[in-house]
């Protein structure tokens, strides 16, 4: 059977090197731009093949590689059932064995050939997620080494009853050395991609598929940690037929308590003295339905940390060891602005030094409502509600003092592209493949650069790292930032310009890069850095401009700070004045 491989308006872009307005911008110029063949009216789908011819027709250069073949090639030979084709290539590049036509998996082989069979892979699982990010729920790369780190030992065994594609286990893989991996996840396409992922990166892993509630997969066997990030929300998970599961330790979850399921799941597979880590959903910690369960957790010693993060909670529990005593106190905290902060208050609370635990016995006589929020250390309401207060005062910019003119300058202009010709910037980016998430170098990611942060990612030495100096100025799709001390290495998605100091101000450079992408069209279209036009004037012109915009930015991340400062000011007050640990 023969298939046409097609393309997508980003696939376009990425292939002749353009942003995506440049592609709306030829289908309306050009009437004999190809039309779709596929896809919705949204989001229309081209043949490869005529994209190709056109772009030569028309003199545009593109670069179609050997893997982006292959990527096309396995979306067309069925896009609707994507997950199992990249299982097969998988099941392909691991036993020589697949039911993809013979083609497909001749391109898949040679491309292995060209690269590494691992490599291969790791590009079509990237494409992959990235084109079903929406159906396929991946857990994020910072909580994923996160919960690596406070949970799993050196060694040993590993389960995640809720694999998926594998992100937990490869990043623990990746970080704690000499483990073995078990998984299960329900999607059959899902377990055999982890399985694939892990078997190539030379990792011991046995992967099944299966519902791991109702058909446990490892029924019996016992690890030594186990994490996992379950389906949340998933009121058929088998509450009937399992009403006298052994599992249910601590109670019979409710119906409506699917994620206390898994919690007690998880308990019962791994070794006395233990590690899990969970993610849950912020409401589980609180609903009424949970809460015998939820203290049974406490008053057995089993559950040891709630914490908020973007988007969930991770719970960490610890199967208790037969004749040990019990905590006495559990850490509950929020993180959710700041997760460089959990390792060192949960090392505290092990070493009974924390000041964010609660005692389990005053938890036991209210709700047994563990949300993070409910539990901000009320003896430090009136401290913290002061100097929240003295903080927003300070956090104040003066705007630059700004001539108005009556006319526009009319100064010699230049463009970024020019200067990088002449050697006065160098334009770098991270390696397109970056392993990221775990590792002993810190890496600089967007979320930093728009927030203006100490890097939070982590990473492993490879070549081609950039590493991030001060004096760099790095931009995302939304931020621009000069860098003022050394910031690790360079995470995806962001672009670095190292100027030379001696021709070209950084902050002045920096301001017209704002400037420029401010006014380019926002949405899924993105501007071209390298056409931004600037003034050419002498150094002490440039730094003069760059005060300025040192000054705007400044004012940009007052108002930021301020605005987050507000709201944690009305929330302490009402706290405070509530609890009476503030009066009028």
């Amino acid at each position: 059977m023969s298939h046409d491989p097609t393309v997508n308006a980003g696939d376009i872009a990425r292939l002749a090197g353009v942003g995506r307005a440049a592609v709306s911008n030829w289908r309306r110029r050009h009437d004999d731009f190809p039309q779709p063949v596929g896809g919705t009216a949204n989001q229309p789908l081209f043949s490869l093949r005529e994209i190709e011819a056109w772009l030569r027709r028309y003199g545009k250069s593109y670069q179609v590689s050997v893997a982006d073949r292959v990527w096309q090639r396995l979306k067309a030979a069925g896009d609707l059932r994507l997950g199992e084709l990249v299982a097969e290539a998988g099941a392909l590049l691991t036993s020589g064995e697949s039911t993809l036509e013979p083609a497909l998996a001749e391109m898949i082989t040679q491309l292995a050939a060209q690269q590494s069979a691992a490599s291969a892979y790791d590009f079509l699982c990237e494409r992959y997620l990235e084109a079903h990010s929406r159906q396929l729920s991946v857990t994020r790369d910072d909580v994923a080494a996160l919960m690596v780190r406070l949970a799993v030992p050196d060694g040993g065994t590993l389960l995640d009853p809720a694999c998926g594609v594998g992100t937990l286990l490869l990043t623990a893989a990746r970080t704690a050395p000499g483990l073995r991996f078990l998984g299960q996840d329900l999607s059959d396409s899902s377990a055999c991609i982890a399985a694939a992922r892990l078997r190539l990166g030379g990792f011991a892993a046995e992967i099944v598929a299966g519902d791991s509630l109702r058909h446990d997969g490892f029924a019996g066997v016992t690890a030594d940690a186990v994490i996992c990030d379950p389906p949340f929300n998933e009121r058929a998970w088998g509450y009937e037929e399992l009403t006298g599961d052994p599992r249910w330790e601590y109670g019979l979850p409710p119906r409506g308590e699917p994620e206390l399921a898994w919690v007690q799941h998880c308990l019962a597979h791994v070794r006395p003295g233990g590690m899990v880590a969970i993610l849950m959903p912020p409401a589980a910690a609180s609903r009424k339905p949970g809460r015998r369960i939820r203290a049974n957790l406490l008053r057995n010693g089993a559950l040891r940390a709630v914490i908020a993060l973007p988007g969930s909670d991770l719970w960490l529990l610890r199967r208790p060891v037969p004749g040990e005593r019990p905590p006495s106190d559990v850490l509950i905290m929020d993180a959710i602005d700041d997760l460089s902060a959990v390792e060192p208050a949960w090392h505290a609370h092990l070493k009974d030094r924390s000041d964010q635990a609660v005692r389990i016995i005053d938890l036991l006589a209210d709700e047994v409502d563990m949300t993070p929020a409910r539990h901000r250390r009320r003896e430090d309401l009136g401290r913290a509600f002061t100097e929240a207060r003295d903080r927003f005062l300070a956090a104040s910019a003066v705007p630059p003092d700004l001539k108005v003119l009556d006319q526009p300058l009319d100064r010699p202009v230049t463009t970024i592209g020019d200067l990088i010709k002449e050697g006065l910037v160098a334009v770098l980016q991270a390696p397109p493949r970056m392993t990221a998430g775990a590792g002993e170098l810190p890496v600089l990611t967007a979320d930093d650069l728009a927030h203006g942060t100490r890097p939070s990612g982590r990473t492993s030495t490879e070549e081609g790292l950039v590493p991030v100096l001060p004096g760099d100025v790095v931009t995302s799709y939304s931020s621009v930032r000069v860098i003022t001390e050394p910031s690790g290495v360079l995470g995806p998605h962001l672009t670095l310009y190292r100027v030379d100091p001696r021709r070209l101000d950084a902050d002045f450079l920096s301001g017209f890069l704002r400037g420029a992408g401010g006014r380019a069209t926002t949405g899924s279209s993105r501007f071209d850095a390298r056409r931004t036009r600037l003034p050419r004037l002498p150094m002490k012109e440039q730094q003069a401009y760059g005060e300025a915009f040192r000054h705007l930015a400044a004012l940009e991340d007052a108002l930021r700070e301020t605005s987050a400062l507000g709201q944690e000011l009305i929330r302490l007050g009402l706290d405070g004045l509530i609890d009476g640990h503030l009066h009028p």
